[in-house]
């Protein structure tokens, strides 16, 4: 027998007894086999792609033992062997995502990679269920050091809970005694979001239990050329919680050894449960038996003696060599626990493949038939011939490569009929509508509590209704909002203390306290973390960044998690949060505070809403938080002192979103805009019907959604010439509202004139007056393009 290297032993009265031991044991094994499995499936062209936890397990079995129901887990793509050990799944289940079995992966329906695994926190219908009663997975996201952000908001979260005496919590919280697990590889501590983090959850003082994964490599890079010293919790010293003031508790613990792992886990998690002090937990010496993931080897980049340490140190081993070496079991019995979970694992694979192929091989074979006696009746059809032997020769097919071959028959037989050619037809309609459910649905909520479901309400006005400045209304709205929602929290720079630099929310952190309304640091991306952990456990938040153009810093998080949240867990998980800011008109380049197109194309799966002025932005607040939505609302900064009546039924209205407004009825031309563009545009018009023009000006309110109703078409249909204004750079904002109009509602065919688009320049306006007026549309510019066009339509007439 071999001596094992361990020296570690546990006290008498924190062993746990021996058939937890073994069982731990038995659970690494099950891992260990299911990475192999995971690895020879990838390899063989079962599954595309496979990322699995060997050379992890360890230090998981000791983490779930401190994991309690009620608990996140805040991870990237890794972590099944704590799904194993707290049982929250099945190995089937985990085989099927790896094959993307969409009927039968029960963490994303088919629609991510194997490890990335979510829990249910809301039913089908949308509604929360008890987060106490279960273990929370967050769903995982491949981006590095990305669920950094998320992990903070989900500790965050519990803070609020546990000072929070207005909520009721029973679904969510136990007094805010959760803690969020989050892991991250020791390379991805590379990442500005990792060190915002830990900065952020010293000042915070969250229940934030971090593990820092480390192998001693980033894929093939090895740490010394990834961290200062090589080793991060040696730089984040600086960090580590002194007596009576804030900073994180730092743990170092070898992930080969079991007995201080149970030891390190027990009492770091213990402390930050009841204090909730941060804890950083670095668990170095991990190997890597089948290298990072499926798509390359280890042993390219790996030497002798590494090759060797990692066999030595294999933290299964070493576990194995303990278990001997304390007389826990013997080699018969260890052995048996290994035969056993090679079988399970192996079953459990057959079974996952069997349930989630055979159908396919039975519709592949059916159809097989359909096409012999089809090339039987038209034999002198080569495309039909092609068709039947490509389909011949496929092996192990799967539905989208028999969908495609499909419709290349029926095309190749468009102008024939027969029963089998109907019978074919079906067919595809039927895995047309299939798949149209399985993945292209829930990228919004389709629930009763959708923005676009929300009752619309229009706002009522007083014959004597005062007239004030736009930060007044938004600021006795918020006034309103927070009465109102007992779960509602703003934070954000310079939020709390002074109401905002435009005095949005002046005034309410003396009347709602600093709980609910507070200021934090400048630190975008955990600011976007925040507002998500604390949406998907139950909140509301209103998480605040200042300028439009800082957004970009907070982009990662918006765009690769709040915004593909829902969709990727399959409508299981929501954060139906509300990011303000300010944006449009700003001068400078670093301010020019309109890059649509950039939140057009990365934030699909929120709402992106611009009012024109801050009735209409109050409106669109209430729709947003009686929806289960996420959205950024872009305020007008040239609007807080623009002067506006006060409607009477303030904090009740709603505006609808996707439904543009015709402020302007006219029938020359059509102007569609929004934000501060509109009070360009009713300049412009102005100008223009000096010279008879007639323009129907439009906001279009929300660019996502975009004219549900097809109201532009409307007025073009009636105009037939159109103008599509705003200030984003050339091919942003414009191009998509012209794509929208003209070739998703097909507005083409009612134009008499080519469409004509005004936006800014290519470059960021220069700052100043000048540069402002050269760089982006002015009256006189809209006033030009719109006399050009109708001038060249009708000459005569203008």
């Amino acid at each position: 027998m071999e001596k094992t290297i361990t020296t570690t032993n546990l006290t008498a009265t924190t062993q746990p007894p021996s058939e937890e031991i073994l069982h731990d044991y038995f659970i690494c094994c099950l891992s260990r086999e299911l990475s192999t499995q995971i690895r020879r499936e990838a390899l063989t062209g079962k599954a595309k792609f496979g990322v699995s936890d060997d050379g992890k397990e360890l230090f998981q079995v000791a983490m779930a033992k401190a994991f309690q129901k009620g608990d996140f887990r805040s991870d990237y793509y890794r972590g099944h062997t704590l799904l194993l050990a707290l049982d929250i799944c099945s190995l089937e289940d985990l085989f099927a995502q790896l094959y993307a079995d969409s009927e039968n992966d029960p963490f994303s329906g088919g629609r991510q990679m194997n490890n990335h695994h979510a829990t249910p926190l809301i039913d089908q219908a949308g509604n929360w269920i008890s987060h106490l009663e279960q273990y929370n997975l967050s769903s995982d996201i491949s981006t590095t050091a990305g669920q950094m952000a998320r992990g903070i908001g989900l500790a965050f979260a519990s803070k609020k809970y546990r000072t929070a005496q207005h909520l009721d919590a029973d679904l969510f919280s136990d007094k805010g005694n959760e803690v969020c697990f989050c892991n991250i590889g020791d390379a991805s501590t590379s990442e500005g979001a990792f060190w915002e983090t830990i900065n952020a959850s010293g000042v915070l003082q969250v229940p934030l239990a971090i593990t820092v994964v480390d192998d001693g490599y980033g894929i093939s890079v090895p740490t010394k050329l990834q961290t200062t010293k090589a080793s991060v919790s040696k730089v984040l010293e600086g960090f580590r919680e002194e007596q009576g003031g804030d900073g994180i508790e730092i743990y170092t613990c070898k992930g080969w050894d079991y007995p201080s792992l149970l030891e390190v886990y027990k009492k770091g998690i213990e402390k930050v449960r009841r204090t909730h002090t941060p804890a950083l937990f670095h668990i170095d010496e991990l190997t890597q038996p089948q290298g990072h993931s499926t798509s390359g080897s280890h042993e390219r980049y790996k030497d002798k003696a590494r090759m060797k340490f990692e066999q030595q140190y294999d933290c299964n081993r070493q576990f194995r060599l303990w278990i001997l070496a304390n007389d826990i079991a013997d080699e018969e019995e260890l052995a048996a626990l290994e035969g056993k979970a090679r079988k399970q694992v192996r079953d459990a694979k057959n079974k996952a493949w069997k349930r989630y192929y055979l159908p396919i091989e039975l519709k592949w074979r059916e159809i097989m038939e359909v096409y012999e006696r089809l090339v039987s009746q038209f034999p002198d059809n080569q495309r039909a011939q092609k068709c039947l032997a490509e389909f011949r020769d496929f092996i192990t097919p799967v539905r989208s490569e028999i969908f495609a071959n499909v419709r290349r028959m029926l095309n190749a037989l468009r102008h024939e009929s027969c029963q089998e050619i109907e019978w074919l037809r079906e067919f595809a309609g039927e895995v047309k509508d299939v798949m149209q459910k399985r993945y292209n649905t829930h990228l919004y909520s389709e629930t009763e509590r959708a923005a676009i479901q929300v009752r619309t309400i229009a706002p009522t006005y007083a014959d004597d209704a005062p007239l004030l400045n736009g930060y007044e209304i938004i600021n006795r709205y918020f006034e309103q909002a927070f009465k109102n929602h007992a779960n509602l929290y703003a934070f954000g720079e310079d939020l709390g203390k002074i109401g905002g630099v435009n005095q949005g929310m002046a005034g309410l952190q003396e009347k709602f306290g600093e709980d609910r309304i507070f200021d934090v640091g400048i630190r975008e991306w955990t600011i976007m973390g925040q507002a998500l952990g604390m949406a998907m456990r139950g909140l509301r938040p209103i998480a605040e960044i200042q300028y439009l153009d800082y957004l970009i810093y907070g982009f990662s998080p918006l765009s690769d998690d709040i915004a593909t949240l829902r969709y990727r867990s399959n409508n299981q998980q929501i954060a139906p949060v509300i990011i303000r800011t300010r944006g449009h008109r700003l001068e400078g380049i670093w301010h020019s505070g309109s890059p649509m197109g950039v939140l057009l194309g990365g934030l699909r799966g929120m709402h992106v809403l611009v009012p024109r002025n801050f009735v209409q932005a109050a409106g669109m607040y209430q729709t947003l938080l009686h929806s289960d939505d996420p959205a950024v609302l872009i305020e007008c900064l040239n609007a807080y002192r623009q002067k506006e009546r006060l409607p009477s039924n303030l904090g009740t209205y709603t505006v609808p979103l996707g439904v543009p407004e015709v402020l302007r009825p006219g029938t020359d031309v059509s102007i569609v805009t929004y934000g501060a563009c509109v009070r360009i545009a009713e300049k412009a018009c102005d100008m223009l019907a000096e010279e008879g023009i007639s323009v129907e000006l439009i906001d279009v309110q929300t660019l996502l959604p975009f004219d549900l109703e097809q109201r532009i078409v409307e007025s073009l249909k009636k105009t037939n010439r159109i103008v599509f204004l705003d200030e984003d750079v050339p091919g942003g904002g414009t191009a998509y509202m012209l794509d929208e109009v003209l070739v998703k509602q097909g507005g083409y065919q009612y134009l008499d004139s080519p469409p004509v688009t005004i936006s800014a320049k290519a470059h960021r306006p220069p700052y100043g007056t000048d540069g402002d007026y050269f760089s982006k549309p002015n009256p006189d510019d809209v006033y030009d393009a719109v006399y050009s066009l109708v001038h060249e339509a009708e000459p005569s007439r203008f």
